[in-house]
């Protein structure tokens, strides 16, 4: 095994470490939900590749569980969602204290807070490997000085990697517009998606629901269009947007909304109470599979993303999506093949979608099984664990990853 200081030493001009070496590595995420969902099997994965990963997030529930699911370690540092000096101060100095003990030759850090104070800490230590990836970018939906803000740690968290991944093809085209992509640019592993998709266990799971039983439970009556959202109950995800297309007059009296997720915004959940067609609540679930078992189609009317995975989720379980063509959604449907997309805060053309479904299952149940054709082939998760794999040991290749340029001159949006 190599000393430490030698190996941060040589950072800078060699970052490829052998898995002989057994390699510590450390993934940091900011909520432990996120874990949950984001980081399915790839912990495990990178564990009997050898590494001795340990997983870093904020304590709750969730991220005990993903921990166990994983077999790895946990380290818990509470970290803030939103701007806090106070809070993000004294994480910063947990990051650095517990990458002190941990001494990684990598780290492998996502999420914005995760990520700029988990980037840091790493930095000053002289990590040797410092693997940002980008899951999305919240500056989109921000404006003024929020927005010039959120780009400032953006730019500084992806100047404090010395690899930055993108997850879909759409949001590094806008990294490199917003001239967030460091010199020596960035990564996109195959197809993109930060995870792939379990298609064979996501179908086999919705197959072996009672979907009538459960339908039941949800006071979803016989014959109805169920349209499914999932995600969190918020402005960005497109929830008021999906409410004017519900609340069009002319949508199809069969059609019933399953909406699963946390709320963040209580007046859009009275307003989706008011709807005048029939609405069934789920708040968070590790059971999102199995609740798609009585979906017919999947909406997500997004104003951002960096990949949609419940897209890929519904698709493995052979369920159309509509969604947008917003930075990360557009790379998740092909149009018109797997699914629609419409333009971003038009909710007209979304009731026009969701009533030319419901009118003809027999059109929903082919681009169903187109999607999830594209998901067994496209988003195997072992190909975005190989590509990964290959960026830590720093041997990526096109067959696996491509490469994303350095833009000198963008417009800043």
């Amino acid at each position: 095994m190599k000393g430490w200081s030698e190996l941060a030493d040589q950072s800078e001009c060699d970052s490829s470490i052998k898995t002989t070496d057994r390699v510590r590595l450390v993934y940091g995420i900011t909520i432990g939900r996120s874990a949950y969902s984001f980081l399915r099997g790839q912990l495990e994965w990178f564990k009997e590749r050898g590494y001795d990963v340990t997983l870093v997030t904020s304590p709750d529930e969730s991220a005990k569980s993903a921990a166990d699911r994983e077999g790895v370690s946990l380290t818990s540092i509470p970290m803030a969602r939103e701007l806090s000096p106070k809070l993000d101060l004294a994480a910063l100095i947990s990051w650095i204290r517990e990458l002190r003990k941990l001494q990684p030759h990598i780290v492998n850090i996502s999420t914005p807070k995760a990520g700029l104070l988990g980037g840091l800490a790493a930095w000053l230590l002289r990590v040797p490997k410092r693997v940002y990836v980008v899951r999305g970018l919240r500056l989109e939906g921000a404006s003024g000085l929020k927005r010039i803000i959120l780009w400032c740690v953006e730019w500084s968290t992806h100047r404090l990697a010395t690899d930055v991944v993108y997850v879909s093809q759409s949001l590094a085209k806008e990294g490199s517009e917003l001239r967030l992509v460091p010199p020596k640019g960035g990564w996109v592993i195959g197809h993109g998606s930060s995870n792939g998709v379990f298609a064979e266990a996501v179908a086999e799971r919705a197959a072996t629901m009672d979907a009538p039983l459960l339908g039941q439970g949800l006071s979803i009556p016989t014959g109805a269009f169920v349209v499914g959202f999932v995600g969190r109950l918020n402005h960005d995800k497109g929830v008021d947007t999906l409410i004017r297309a519900l609340s069009n007059p002319y949508i199809n009296p069969k059609v019933h909304l399953l909406v699963i997720g946390p709320v963040e915004d209580s007046v859009l959940v009275e307003q989706l109470a008011s709807l005048s067609i029939g609405v069934s609540t789920v708040g968070w679930t590790n059971d999102v599979w199995g609740y798609l078992s009585v979906v017919d189609t999947l909406v997500l009317p997004t104003r951002r993303e960096g990949f949609p995975n419940v897209v890929l989720e519904a698709a493995s379980a052979g369920i159309p999506a509509i969604t947008t063509r917003a930075t990360g959604a557009v790379d998740s449907v092909i149009d018109g093949e797997t699914g629609y997309l419409i333009d971003v805060d038009d909710s007209d053309a979304l009731t026009e979608r969701i009533n030319q479904l419901a009118a003809r299952p027999e059109l929903a149940q082919v681009l169903g099984e187109n999607a999830a054709e594209r998901a067994r082939n496209d988003y195997r998760p072992e190909i975005i664990w190989q590509g990964l794999a290959d960026i830590l040991e720093g041997v990526a290749s096109s067959e696996h990853a491509v490469r994303i340029q350095h833009q000198s001159v963008g417009n800043g949006r």
